[in-house]
């Protein structure tokens, strides 16, 4: 498994992997990834480096949960990397010269990406994919 089986060494693999980066160490490819996404995000510099392993990150409470969205960001860049499902990178690439700022594109992307999943989860079904690149489309 790329990611420990638990959320505390998901999480962990994070902390490691921007430490490892501001000590100048050498990176895996994947941590190489996460230490770009960390440093992308500079109001989570703090949480990883003092982390909350075990916190609970409340929506209703207004709080968002740094690691999933580091992670949503990780799972757009595979998906437009992979092309997967097939159309994400012609719409990655449409939006992010469109807006002129890929990352703030990946923001975009990551909320309908959520939807689906979160659909996905409460129907207990795959994630329909037709259903997300229409979501993308209409951005």
């Amino acid at each position: 498994m790329i990611f420990g089986q638990n959320r505390q060494e998901l999480r962990q693999m994070y902390v490691d992997a921007w430490r490892k980066s501001n000590d100048g160490q050498v990176l895996s490819p994947l941590e190489s990834q996460i230490a770009t996404v960390v440093q992308e995000h500079p109001e989570y510099h703090s949480i990883l480096e003092s982390p909350p392993l075990d916190a609970d990150f409340q929506p209703e409470g207004g709080q968002t949960n740094p690691f999933l969205h580091m992670g949503l960001h990780l799972a757009i860049r595979e998906q437009v990397s992979t092309n997967r499902p097939p159309g994400i990178a012609t719409i990655h690439r449409r939006l992010s010269q469109k807006t002129g700022d890929a990352h703030g594109t990946e923001h975009q992307m990551i909320d309908c990406l959520a939807e689906s999943l979160w659909e996905a989860q409460s129907t207990n079904q795959a994630p329909d994919e037709q259903k997300y690149l229409e979501r993308l489309q209409r951005l």
